[in-house]
């Protein structure tokens, strides 16, 4: 990556405010409530024809008694080394604080970076000069903005983009295939990733709830190329309590909305529960890819046949849509995960296939036309004159009758095995259609 910008600071002075303004996003959770932002966040920005990456990172601090400060520290720390610039964001309504020193300490040792002291909440005139007691922290020019309002922002990118040089070719992150990691909480998500991509990426802890934000992270390894997204856990909503986990439950719907295939992880131990079959059904709704990943499966006594009666099972309460692909891994002891990407690929090249018109009139017409025609409803027919698949993100396909009123569900379920079968839509749902011509 290149021409990237951190911004650090310590909690609730304005990161995540600047975050979303800096990227035209709701991406970056806002509250209140101190410690809410926990991985670094990735997006993109555009200022005077250059182009930028911005992470957001956790607010940084000593001494606390939150459980998660080690890892918010050290994902600053790995921000901090990533960026080519970073912005030192302070609050003018709390003014100089000994964590801002702390933080400013930090980034003396980073001397060969460009960084901008930006201070936070000068919104009115009665704040217009508290910001110059930040010049005593020795770091240079220091930026008056308001990241709620946007004034100030302006001047501050002006001298952001100065440090970059123009980039002529156009950002493609937006056209790679995107794929979704999801699931209950703790079962493995955040593990998964970090493992994939050989770094501690997201944050892992065995508490539930650890990531809120939707963690988008680009993965060009090994023939692969493309976004894979780390997401939320989602509860039952009776036990979505917090607002900031409320809202980590939105950005996870999101996530599945934006979508190409959606990896949903499962606890070996646990199985295939209820809230498991709403999201698989949620991606199901949103037309997406789907692969099953069973997880922890290190930790399951097995006998011969252990697996596949565990598969039996998922696809008995995901009926009837079963055509799933069903991966066992274990992501501590690294099994199986890459197995996990080339399933995602292959989903994602069926999910967009597009089969010629006149393959599927050459094909499969005259199984539905002549071997097995819809069956006789009170007294008629239905006849079959042509099939076509509509150009669309996802499989749809018309097939145009004289009578699509007397077309049972049995009988389009029937189509939809066909197509399954002769062109390999595993783990992606395919739509079928009975127009009147």
């Amino acid at each position: 990556m290149t021409n990237i910008v951190a911004i650090v600071g310590r909690p609730n002075v304005g990161k995540s405010t600047l975050f979303n303004r800096l990227t035209n996003t709701r991406n970056a959770i806002i509250h209140e409530e101190e410690g809410v932002t926990r991985d670094r966040h990735y997006g993109h920005s555009e200022w005077n024809g250059k182009k930028f990456s911005v992470i957001d990172t956790g607010g940084y601090i000593v001494g606390s008694e939150d459980k998660f400060e080690k890892e918010i520290r050290n994902q600053v720390e790995l921000a901090i080394e990533e960026a080519d610039v970073i912005i030192f964001m302070v609050d003018v309504k709390d003014g100089l604080t000994a964590l801002d020193e702390n933080v400013a300490a930090m980034l003396r040792k980073n001397a060969s970076k460009k960084i901008y002291v930006v201070a936070n909440k000068s919104d009115n005139t009665a704040r217009a000069n508290d910001h110059l007691e930040f010049y005593s922290l020795g770091l240079g020019d220091v930026f008056p903005v308001s990241s709620i309002n946007g004034s100030g922002t302006g001047e501050l990118l002006d001298a952001v983009v100065s440090n970059f040089a123009s980039v002529d070719e156009e950002n493609t992150d937006d056209e790679l295939p995107k794929i979704a990691v999801i699931g209950r909480p703790n079962v493995g998500k955040s593990s998964l990733i970090n493992a994939l991509i050989g770094q501690n990426r997201n944050i892992v802890t065995d508490i539930s709830g650890t990531t809120r934000d939707s963690i988008h992270s680009r993965y060009n390894l090994y023939g692969f190329d493309f976004m894979i997204i780390d997401t939320a856990g989602i509860r039952k909503k009776g036990k979505v309590t917090e607002d900031v986990e409320f809202y980590s439950v939105m950005r996870s719907i999101r996530s599945i909305e934006m979508a190409d295939v959606c990896v949903l992880m499962i606890d070996a131990k646990e199985g295939l529960e209820s809230q498991d079959i709403n999201l698989f059904s949620l991606v199901q709704r949103n037309n997406k890819g789907i692969i099953v990943v069973v997880n922890k499966w290190d930790l399951i006594e097995k006998e011969t046949n252990t697996h596949k009666e565990f598969e039996r099972r998922i696809r008995e309460k995901t009926a009837p849509f079963t055509d799933i692909p069903v991966i066992f891994t274990s992501v501590l002891n690294k099994q199986r995960i890459f197995k996990v990407l080339e399933t995602a690929k292959q989903v994602y090249e069926a999910r967009k296939q597009q089969i010629p018109t006149s393959v599927l009139n050459d094909q499969l017409l005259p199984i539905v036309k002549e071997i097995n025609p819809p069956p006789a409803y009170k007294g008629k027919y239905v006849k079959i004159k042509y099939i076509m698949q509509l150009k669309t993100a996802y499989p749809q396909f018309v097939f145009y009758c004289n009578l699509p009123q007397y077309v049972r569900d049995d009988y389009k379920r029937f189509v939809e095995n066909k197509l399954r079968e002769m062109f390999n839509f595993t783990g992606v749902p395919v739509t079928v259609y009975f127009r009147n011509k």
